[in-house]
């Protein structure tokens, strides 16, 4: 059975945000792998410490990642 692990650094998405990773990330599985699997399609956010995520070495923080939101 599908079990999706959505990876975030703390403090960089709001609740809303992450409730629409796990519905749309759900729905695209479910698309996919057929409506009888939705009572066992997983997906979940987990939260990283902001500083504990580093891409290249380079600690990633909260304030980073926002900043490349905003572009």
């Amino acid at each position: 059975m599908p079990f999706v692990d959505i990876k975030v650094i703390a403090g960089v998405f709001t609740p809303e945000e992450k409730q629409k990773m796990v519905e749309e990330v759900s729905e695209a599985l479910i698309a996919i792998e057929g409506e009888a699997l939705r009572p066992v399609t997983h997906v979940v956010v987990t939260e990283t410490p902001s500083g504990a995520w580093a891409i290249g070495g380079q600690a990633m923080t909260a304030e980073d990642v926002q900043a490349k939101r905003a572009g």
